[in-house]
Parts: C-alpha cells; sequence; structure tokens
C-alpha cells in the first residue's frame, strides 16, 4: 500500500502539471534533434547521423525524465515540507517509500523518452523499438531514479539539485554515446565513460534500432548500478531513522 500511495501522489502531481511536465519533457530533446539531426546533415557508421541520434536522445530523455522527477521533488519534501521525517514515524516502510519514489521516477523518465519517440514517428528511419527497448528504458529510468535519491539525501539544500544536474547529469548527457560515438574518445577516457549507465542505455536502444539485438552484459551492468545507488539510498535514510 505504501507504494501505490506514493504512485498515487505521482500520479496527482502528473495530471495536474501535465502541460508543464510535457513541454519540460520535450523541447530540449527536440532541439537537439532539430539542430544536431536535422540542421546538420551527416552521417554516422553510414548510416543517416539522425538513426544514429534518435536512440540516444531517447535513452537520454528517460535519464533527464526520471532524475528530474525525483531530485527536486524529494529535496523539497526532506529539507523544506519535512515530509520524509512523516514517513519515518508513519507505519508504511521505508522500502516501500523508497521503491515507490523509484518507480515513478521511472515511469515519468519512459514518458519522456516515449514522447521522443512519438515526434520522431512521422520521420522515416526505418528504426526498430520493441519490447526489450522498452524494457532498456524503464531499467535505465530506475538506475537514475535511485541515483536522484541518493543526490537528495546528500543535499543540504533546495539549490543543491541543480548542480548535480550540472555536474553529473549535463557531463553524460554529451559524452555517454548519444552524440557521439565513445569509440572515437582516447585509450582510458573511452573505457570510463562506456561503463556509465547512460552509454549502456544508449548503446542497447540503438543496436535494437538497427536490428542486431544487444549485448546482454548491458542490462547486467544497469542492474549493478540500480543495485549500489539502492544500497546507498537505503542506508542513508535508515541511518536518518536511526539518528
Amino acid at each position: 500500500m505504501g507504494i501505490l500511495a506514493v504512485l498515487w501522489e505521482k500520479w496527482r502531481e502528473f495530471r495536474r502539471d501535465f502541460y508543464k511536465i510535457t513541454l519540460a519533457a520535450v523541447i530540449t530533446p527536440l532541439m537537439y534533434l532539430i539542430v544536431f539531426g536535422l540542421g546538420i546533415q551527416t552521417t554516422s557508421h553510414g548510416e543517416p547521423y539522425l538513426n544514429f541520434l534518435i536512440p540516444g536522445i531517447v535513452a537520454l530523455s528517460t535519464m533527464t525524465g526520471s532524475f528530474g522527477a525525483v531530485a527536486q521533488n524529494m529535496s523539497v519534501q526532506r529539507l523544506y515540507e519535512k515530509a520524509l521525517d512523516q514517513v519515518m514515524v508513519s507505519p508504511t516502510p521505508l522500502w516501500q517509500f523508497i521503491l515507490g519514489q523509484v518507480i515513478g521516477g521511472a515511469l515519468r523518465g519512459m514518458y519522456s523518452g516515449g514522447m521522443i519517440l512519438l515526434l520522431t514517428l512521422p520521420i522515416r528511419t526505418g528504426l526498430i523499438f520493441n519490447g526489450w527497448s522498452v524494457l532498456i528504458m524503464f531499467l535505465n529510468g530506475t538506475v537514475f531514479a535511485t541515483l536522484a535519491l541518493v543526490l537528495s539525501f546528500l543535499a543540504k539544500s533546495y539549490t543543491d539539485a541543480p548542480r548535480y544536474t550540472a555536474y553529473i547529469i549535463t557531463p553524460m548527457s554529451f559524452l555517454c554515446n548519444t552524440f557521439f560515438s565513445t569509440e572515437s574518445m582516447p585509450m582510458g577516457i573511452r573505457q570510463v565513460v562506456a561503463a556509465l549507465p547512460l552509454s549502456q542505455t544508449s548503446g542497447m536502444i540503438r543496436s535494437i534500432s538497427e536490428g542486431i539485438g544487444f549485448d546482454p552484459m548491458g542490462i547486467l551492468i544497469l542492474i549493478l548500478y540500480l543495485i549500489a545507488f539502492s544500497l546507498i539510498s537505503v542506508a542513508f535514510i535508515y541511518k536518518k531513522k536511526n539518528l
């Protein structure tokens, strides 16, 4: 019931701010598609650059959508509304609260990615998106929603959330196999960036879109990130409860 309560809160927030959320989800990715995909006519790996770009933008949107849905919301609830303190003294198990936040954030990320797919549907690219694509989008959303939870527990003020976006999310947005392949990076840096969750997500969605399948190791890497971030967030919230 705790999970459903959190998801119901997220649903009411989504309904209330539907137009704002939708515009925020599509404006920046749409600008990327127009400027890089349509404005700059080039090729990548022998294919139109737009075919390379769209899967990366979809992965990017699931990241920013899920992270943004949790990071600022949780920071405000914890620091100003003190809603987290109320959850701690309520009968609701804390793991249900955490899981509800993660699922809600992941669904918001999938909505952002789905809007990009909808916008690019009229463009005849021949790209393939299937159930595996949806699963990877959801898994990527859970990873970054959980990361947002961790960072929201670390935040000392409401202004820390935008800083975390600038320090972590923005660099990954441009470097992690979205706008150009990690193969073009120098040795050492290439391996580090390629191991990041967004790089894995972009690579898998792009491989599926090209009809060549994907490496299951990418899913394992995302699950490892999810487990690590989940354990850290659980440790933070239970430590605060036991203070």
